[in-house]
């Protein structure tokens, strides 16, 4: 475990082949660097596992940014960490010699939501995303340019917490941005299933393979 000097602190875990992609972990609220390791480890046990945890605390739970309510952001908060974890990403990939055109994110709940923030503001930082149960995080004023980007985006015909009608506006963003997007909508609610891990470990397998 790690704090310094790339200002979070994370687990990363070298990859088994050097050919593997790299899996960016961003776990959800409440969770820590160690949260997401065996979902990375179920959809791919080559790849190179990085896994930082957020910086914002919410009654005690990390989070990697604050909100005002539930399904409310605090805007000027995720702005300012979305700038804060790119920078850990760009300093990650040279101090562990990362390719990023094998770097894939993926998100669990508030890590998918600062994920799509990332992919909105940082369109060449990441070779793919897997986004699971995100919302959109916010409405570009200039849509980025994320052409030929991959995304898997898993969503909950039950989810509690993210409305279907925003799973929906949220693929529409990232496809008007140019993403490749594969909206997989599962029977069940905001907790993630084998299913959909099976199904992620299917698309990103594809994707690698291109």
């Amino acid at each position: 475990m790690t704090e310094e000097p790339l200002g979070f602190v994370h687990r990363f875990v070298p990859a088994e082949a050097p050919d593997a992609p790299t899996l960016l972990l961003l776990h959800g609220t409440g969770g820590d660097e160690n949260d997401l390791l065996p979902v990375g480890r179920m959809l791919d046990e080559r790849a190179a596992l990085l896994s930082p945890r957020g910086k914002v605390l919410e009654y005690g739970m990390p989070r990697f940014f604050r909100r005002l309510a539930k399904g409310v952001f605090d805007h000027e908060d995720l702005v300012n960490r979305t700038h804060e974890l790119a920078g850990f990403v760009e300093q990650a990939v040279n101090e562990y010699g990362i390719d990023p055109r094998r770097l894939f994110v993926v998100g669990f709940s508030n890590g998918a939501n600062v994920a799509a923030s990332l992919l909105l503001t940082y369109p060449r930082l990441l070779a793919g995303a897997i986004l699971l149960r995100a919302m959109v995080p916010f409405e570009p004023e200039r849509m980025p340019d994320l052409s030929g980007t991959p995304v898997y985006l898993a969503a909950g015909r039950s989810d509690q917490m993210v409305p279907p009608e925003n799973t929906e506006r949220l693929a529409q963003l990232l496809q008007e941005a140019g993403a490749d997007v594969t909206l997989d909508w599962q029977p069940g609610g905001h907790g993630i299933g084998p299913e959909e891990v099976q199904a992620a470990r299917n698309w990103l397998e594809d994707e690698i393979s291109k």
